[in-house]
């Protein structure tokens, strides 16, 4: 793939260092958000981290799918393990964990470093137990939650990525790090059809191959029960919007909602205000990764593979 830098020109005083925390072999979104982070020129990714979905050897399987995304894109950027399991069957720091207070500590041009979640935030949580300083040197960007849209009602569902770690999501919710929190009722609205995803990501490239049938093949897996058949949810991708763009979608700050163990969300006495998006702009965060996908891999600007 080619350098960002020489398809799209933006200032270097705007760009942002960002670490990307992924459970990215769950299911079929997290590599869509990976590649298109790593085609915005914008971001500078420091390291992709690990992360794990509540299951037996998940974090390697996510470290595997991470290098497969990079190896399609023939791309090499530093990636690594996170912790093997939840907060409290895992009180060993990780490299991911580790990755994160160091790059935090190199806040030598005054620039948070952004820490873009899209799953369980164990290696967040991990980080800041071990060193709760950095907290004024980050901004956590996460995909989980309820919000704070139904507080003190029934979960509409078992939110996954917070149900795969309570214990260190209500940790990071109340550590007064920034966080950017994204919940279920706004990243459930990234909506695009198979056949879409058939045009426009299928014929770019390795990655576009392997997105596409990475798709599909979890589609027709029985873990796929809960989806609607020729749809997707591409609810990892606002992480990586909201960073590019803070203003693509709305927001409220509103104290920090504590997750319960059904994932629902209740009123947390004296807990710190936090970034709730309301809503985010699909139009945006789809076009952008098709449009990058299409000038960096569309025939124009095929390479030999």
């Amino acid at each position: 793939m080619k350098n960002p830098d020489d398809l799209i020109k933006i200032p270097e005083e705007k760009k942002i260092r960002v670490i990307i925390d992924t459970d990215a072999a769950c299911e079929a979104d997290d590599p869509f958000a990976i590649a298109q982070a790593l085609m915005s020129p914008k971001l500078i990714v420091k390291g992709i981290l690990a992360e794990h979905f509540k299951e037996a050897d998940s974090t390697k399987r996510s470290y595997d799918e991470i290098q497969t995304v990079l190896s399609c894109m023939k791309l090499e950027v530093p990636v690594f393990m996170g912790q093997s399991g939840p907060l409290e069957a895992d009180g060993k720091i990780s490299p991911a964990a580790q990755f994160i207070i160091d790059e935090a500590e190199r806040f030598s041009d005054g620039k948070p470093l952004y820490l873009l979640c899209q799953g369980a935030i164990t290696n967040v949580a991990m980080a800041l137990r071990v060193c709760p300083q950095i907290k004024d040197k980050i901004i956590i960007v996460w995909i989980g939650t309820h919000g704070i849209q139904n507080i003190g009602k029934p979960a509409p569902f078992r939110e996954f990525n917070a149900g795969n770690d309570i214990t260190a999501a209500n940790e990071v919710l109340t550590s007064g790090a920034p966080v950017w929190l994204i919940p279920s009722d706004v990243y459930t609205t990234i909506n695009v059809s198979l056949a879409e995803l058939k045009i426009k990501v299928e014929p770019y490239g390795k990655i576009g191959h392997h997105l596409y049938h990475n798709m599909i093949e979890y589609n027709l897996s029985d873990r796929a029960g809960w989806t609607q058949g020729e749809s997707w949810s591409l609810g990892d991708s606002p992480a990586i919007a909201v960073a590019i763009n803070p203003g693509c979608g709305k927001f409220v700050e509103a104290p920090a909602p504590f997750v319960n163990e059904d994932t629902s969300s209740s009123s947390c006495s004296g807990a710190p205000k936090i970034r709730v998006y309301t809503s985010v702009d699909s139009r945006f965060i789809l076009e952008d990764f098709f449009a990058k996908l299409k000038l960096f891999f569309g025939p124009r600007l095929m390479r030999s593979e």
